[in-house]
């Protein structure tokens, strides 16, 4: 199935399908955002 997403988004998907298991980001920065998707992954 395909699916539009925003570059965060995007970001964010690619982290949880490469196995990334731990994210951490500075509070404020533009970083924050793609955090706040990695979030919306129970395994990360």
């Amino acid at each position: 199935m395909k699916k539009l997403l925003l570059g965060n988004e995007a970001v964010a998907r690619g982290l949880y399908e490469a196995g990334v298991k731990i994210v951490s980001s500075y509070p404020g920065t533009p970083s924050t955002e793609i955090t706040e998707n990695v979030a919306k992954y129970e395994e990360i």
